[in-house]
C-alpha cells in the first residue's frame, strides 16, 4: 500500500494546491497522504508558512480530509523547522492546532555564539558554501557538529513523530568538506540514532535527493540505516514532494536500500495510526 507523509503545498514552498497532490496520490493508488507545510519562522524566508496562514492551511487540509473520506486518508501534519530559541516549538504547534503528526527537521543551523543561521538546504550549492564561511568561518566540523547537536536537542526535547532527512547536511557537501566515514562524523550520527531510539521516533527515508539529482542515495544513507535497523528504529519512506508528480518518486529505490540495510517492513501512517507493512 502506497503513502507519502512529506508533502508541501503552495501555502509554503510547494508548487500547487493541496487537492492537486491528492489527485496525483489517488492516480498512483495511494491509501494515505500526509501534508507537511513548513512551520512559520519569525524572519523573512522563501519556504515557510506565514503565521497568518497556518489556520487557513489547517482548515484546508481538514476539509479535504472530509471530502475524500473513504477514498484516501488525508492527514494534517507540519514540518516544524527547529531553530533553538527561534520561533514556536513543536509542542506549541501540537497544543494550538489539530495536527495528526509532526516531522521535526533542521534546515537552518544556528551558531549559538553569534545567533547567525546557516541554511543548508535549497537548490544552490553556493548558498551552502557562503553560509558556511559567514556563519562558521569555514569550520565544517563545527558547522556539522552544531547541525547534529541541534537535531539531537530537537529529539530529546520534543520527540517529534518523525525525524526528517536527518543527514541532509551531506547534500551540498558532496565529498568536498568532509567524508561520511570520518570517525568524528560517524560518532555524531551514532549519538543521534541512540537518542532517536530512546525517544521512540520514526525516521523518514527521504527520496528527494535522488530524484532531484542532489544525492546518490536517500536521507539518511545506507550506513546510517544499517545502524538504525540494529537499534530497532522504525522507518517510513517519504518523497518530500513539492510538486504533484513527485508524490511517489524513487520509492522502489528507497525500498531496495532499506532491504539491503536489513529492514523487511516500514511504517505507514493512516487515519487510525501507524501500520506496519512489508517492503
Amino acid at each position: 500500500m502506497l503513502s507519502n507523509i512529506h508533502t508541501h503545498t503552495n501555502l509554503s514552498d510547494g508548487s500547487q494546491p493541496a487537492e492537486d497532490y491528492i489527485q496525483s496520490a489517488l492516480a498512483a493508488g495511494f491509501t494515505s497522504i500526509g501534508f507537511t507545510d513548513h512551520s512559520p519562522l519569525p524572519f523573512e524566508n522563501t519556504f515557510a508558512l506565514r503565521e497568518e496562514k497556518v489556520q487557513e492551511y489547517c482548515d484546508l487540509i481538514l476539509n479535504l480530509k472530509k471530502k475524500y473520506e473513504g477514498q484516501i486518508d488525508v492527514l494534517l501534519g507540519m514540518e516544524v523547522d527547529y531553530v533553538p530559541e527561534v520561533g514556536h516549538s513543536p509542542a506549541w504547534f501540537r497544543e494550538h492546532f489539530p495536527l495528526d503528526f509532526i516531522i521535526g527537521s533542521v534546515h537552518l543551523v544556528k551558531n549559538q555564539e553569534t545567533g547567525q543561521r546557516w541554511f543548508i538546504d535549497g537548490p544552490l550549492r553556493q548558498s551552502y558554501d557562503d553560509g558556511l564561511q559567514k556563519v562558521f568561518r569555514g569550520d565544517i566540523r563545527l558547522g556539522v557538529t552544531t547541525y547534529y547537536r541541534q537535531i539531537i536537542g530537537l529529539v530529546k526535547l520534543f520527540k517529534p513523530d518523525i525525524v526528517g532527512h536527518l543527514d541532509k547536511i551531506k547534500m551540498h557537501n558532496q565529498g568536498r568538506y568532509f567524508r561520511e566515514e570520518e570517525p568524528w562524523y560517524v560518532a555524531l550520527t551514532e549519538e543521534l540514532l541512540t537518542v532517536v531510539a530512546e525517544a521512540g521516533c520514526v525516521i523518514e527515508v527521504n527520496t528527494r535527493g535522488i530524484y532531484k539529482k542532489r544525492s546518490d542515495t536517500t536521507f539518511p544513507g545506507p550506513d546510517i540505516l544499517r545502524k538504525a535497523y540494529a537499534l530497532g528504529i522504525p522507518v517510513t519512506i517519504a518523497t518530500d514532494a513539492h510538486k504533484p508528480p513527485e508524490i511517489a518518486l524513487c520509492m522502489p529505490e528507497a525500498a531496495t536500500i532499506l532491504k539491503q540495510a536489513g529492514y523487511t517492513s516500514q511504517q505507514r501512517l493512516t487515519a487510525t495510526g501507524w501500520k506496519e507493512e512489508s517492503l
